[in-house]
C-alpha cells in the first residue's frame, strides 16, 4: 500500500521529471525575457507578473497531460482533463481580476493576481498526484516572487 501511495505522489508518468524541470524554468527564462522589456520600459505589469503567468500556463499544460492519463473507473464515466482545468482557470482568472485595480492612475496588485493564478494551476497539479511537479512549481514561484524582487525597480509603482 505504502509504494502504491509513494507511487501516487511521485510520478512523472505523462512527462518525464528532466523534460518536466526543463519545461518549467524554460517559461520562468522565457516569461522573465518578456517581463524584463516590460520592467525596462516601466510598465504595470513587470517581470515577476509575467514569469509567474507563463510558469502558470506551462503547469496547466503539464497538469492537463498528467490528468489525461488517469483511470476513471472506465464505463460510462467520461472526465474531459481540460474542462477541469478551464474551470479552474476561469474561476480563479475571475478572483485575480478582482484584486487588480486602479489607484491614483497606477494599476495594483498585477503580481498577486498572477499569484493566485499560479496557486489554482498548483492545487490541479496536486490534485492530479503530481506534488513533484506542484512542488517544483512552488519553489520556482518562491525564486521569482522573492528573488526577482531584488530587480525590482525602486522609483517605480509597485503592482503587488
Amino acid at each position: 500500500m505504502q509504494d502504491t501511495i509513494a507511487g501516487d505522489l511521485y510520478g512523472f508518468d505523462a512527462v518525464p521529471f528532466d523534460v518536466t524541470l526543463l519545461r518549467l524554468v524554460s517559461a520562468v527564462v522565457l516569461g522573465a525575457c518578456v517581463g524584463f522589456e516590460r520592467e525596462w520600459r516601466a510598465k504595470p505589469a513587470g517581470i515577476k507578473t509575467h514569469v509567474l503567468v507563463s510558469l502558470a500556463a506551462c503547469l496547466f499544460i503539464l497538469v492537463g497531460r498528467e490528468l489525461a492519463l488517469i483511470d476513471y473507473g472506465g464505463g460510462e464515466v467520461r472526465i474531459q482533463p481540460f474542462g477541469l482545468i478551464e474551470a479552474v482557470t476561469a474561476g480563479v482568472a475571475f478572483l485575480a481580476a478582482g484584486l487588480i485595480f486602479r489607484a491614483d492612475g497606477r494599476v495594483q496588485n498585477v503580481t498577486t493576481g498572477a499569484s493566485l493564478w499560479l496557486a489554482g494551476a498548483i492545487g490541479l497539479a496536486s490534485g492530479a498526484g503530481q506534488v513533484p511537479l506542484a512542488a517544483l512549481a512552488t519553489a520556482l514561484t518562491l525564486f521569482v516572487l522573492l528573488v526577482l524582487r531584488l530587480f525590482d525597480r525602486p522609483h517605480a509603482p509597485r503592482s503587488d
